[in-house]
């Protein structure tokens, strides 16, 4: 029979054992595990464009809150549409959670030929309160498109059916309208719940 004493000794080292995992636990910060955090924030290019009530809308649209900038149309049949909802869904999983500041959606249309401010209005509207849509010509869409490393490319087809190959990653500009990080495909809700209060803390 193991004498009385030894099995308090036991006892105690796994309790001391357990605190010391516990408090290393603690003091390691929390990763984001699917979003890639730039080592350093780079400037939003500059560009001149228009919001979805027509208001002019440059770089310094990207200041003063967090932003997660997806770069899209309002024609597009999926991926879009699916994009836009996991972000709506996820903002809306960290209101609940009581995660303040809450990011802004933010759409910038790469057919401005079809999306008119009004168009993005209600597209952007579908998706839930005080998002932004963003549209122009199409000349000022490249200048921001080019300094961020987004693609998009016209195809050809008859008449206005054309579609929009783009990229598919959503950036987080941070208050100060620096890309901050991205978030590549696909995009799952729980990445977002799970990395942007990370990111947003580490500002």
């Amino acid at each position: 029979m193991i004498p009385r004493y030894i099995l308090v000794a036991i006892g105690l080292a796994a309790a001391l054992a357990a605190g010391v995992l516990l408090a290393l636990r603690m003091q390691t910060p929390a990763k984001p595990q699917s979003a890639f955090v730039l080592p350093a924030p780079n400037p939003v290019p500059e560009f001149s464009l228009v919001d979805q009530h027509g208001n002019p809308a440059d770089q310094s649209v990207f200041e003063g809150q967090w932003d997660l900038v997806f770069f899209g149309f309002t024609h597009c049949p999926d991926i879009c549409p699916t994009t836009l909802q996991v972000l709506a869904t996820a903002k809306a999983a960290l209101e609940v959670r009581g995660q303040s500041p809450l990011p802004r959606i933010v759409l910038v249309s790469v057919d401005p030929e079809r999306d008119t401010p009004e168009i993005m209005g209600e597209y952007v509207d579908y998706f839930g309160d005080g998002n932004l849509g963003i549209t122009g010509t199409l000349e000022e869409v490249r200048k921001l498109t080019a300094g961020l490393g987004i693609y998009f490319e016209k195809q050809p087809a008859d008449g206005d059916q054309y579609v929009v190959d783009h990229s598919a990653a959503v950036l987080v500009i941070d208050p100060e309208g620096g890309f901050h990080a991205l978030f590549g495909g696909p995009h799952v809700v729980e990445n977002y719940t799970h990395d942007l209060p990370i990111i947003m803390a580490d500002k």
